[in-house]
């Protein structure tokens, strides 16, 4: 080709991944990659896309690994990530939404905070208590590095408590304070003809959720990583001003959508790393958006939710 060029180029930021590696195997004159987020959690994911742009730039990975990627993670080497700086700053032309598109609306951040009801605390302080006592023991015994996906399993299942202890339990009919939360900005957002995206990390919370919504007969768009015709759940949302809301899982949501319609975007539970929300409220903040964006982030208090914003 004389042109490769690469879209949302995060999309290879794996560089073990076969998507990569069939990148990498283009034969083009010139190569060009396109990206709003180069780095989302660490430098091989740059070092993966420069692979493909400019090849040998930054050495092979072990080499990588030695003189950069372990000295600006491991050790914070300001003299590292400067000379990485310099190596690719020829090659970069980075260009802010403030310069690209001046005249969008103003966008306003909101952290909404609410209370566990007492069953939700019970259930979240009986499911705090086991997995301390089960990790206290396990990295007694087995060591730090054998316990690290039970620990993750235990920050998991702290999350889904926050949000709705049915997740744990099947059988709970208490109240979920976030669902109602939820549930009463939706009413009033409808009442006023706002549209809205609703993400979460979850799509057994969306399941829920959808329940709730069908019950009071609020409609809806929806998306996850399953969701076969994307594009028909985008235009009906986008066009059809009977439907004020889009269900969306963070992961399957997060790019290559347009959904300018929307001027409120709500965030269920927060994700340990803040550049995938950012990508996620995107979706409506974006060229063509008419209207001041808000992004309300809904987060129980006293949970492990607090922690990770």
């Amino acid at each position: 080709f004389d042109y490769a060029i690469l879209d949302e180029s995060q999309a290879i930021k794996n560089p073990l991944a076969k998507s990569a590696r069939a990148a990498r195997m283009l034969n083009a004159a010139h190569r060009l990659v396109l990206t709003g987020t180069p780095v989302e959690n660490n430098t091989f994911e740059l070092w993966s896309q420069f692979s493909y742009l400019n090849p040998g730039l930054l050495g092979n990975m072990e080499y990588f690994k030695r003189e950069f990627a372990t000295p600006i993670e491991r050790h914070q080497d300001e003299a590292a990530a400067q000379l990485l700086r310099q190596l690719i700053y020829p090659f970069v032309l980075r260009r802010t939404k403030e310069q690209v598109a001046p005249e969008l609306p103003p966008r306003t951040e909101r952290v909404l905070y609410v209370d566990m009801e007492p069953a939700q605390r019970k259930i979240y302080q009986h499911t705090r208590e086991y997995y301390r006592k089960l990790l206290l023991g396990m990295i007694e015994e087995e060591g730090l590095d054998d316990t690290r996906m039970k620990i993750l399993e235990g920050l998991l299942r702290l999350r889904q408590a926050s949000i709705h202890p049915a997740l744990l339990e099947p059988t709970y009919h208490g109240d979920a304070p976030k669902f109602e939360l939820l549930l009463e900005t939706l009413e009033t957002l409808r009442s006023e003809g706002h549209k809205a995206l609703i993400f979460s990390q979850f799509v057994e919370v969306l399941k829920l959720l959808r329940e709730q919504m069908d019950a009071l007969g609020l409609r809806y768009a929806y998306l996850d990583g399953q969701t076969h015709h994307r594009q028909v759940q985008v235009d009906a949302f986008q066009e059809n001003p009977d439907i004020p809301f889009f269900l969306i899982s963070l992961k399957a949501g997060g790019l290559g959508l347009k959904l300018t319609a929307a001027d409120y975007v709500i965030h269920l539970d927060p994700w340990w790393n803040h550049a995938v929300e950012q990508q996620a409220s995107d979706r409506a903040h974006r060229i063509g958006q008419d209207k001041p964006a808000f992004v309300y982030k809904l987060i129980t208090r006293d949970s492990v939710e607090e922690k990770i914003i």
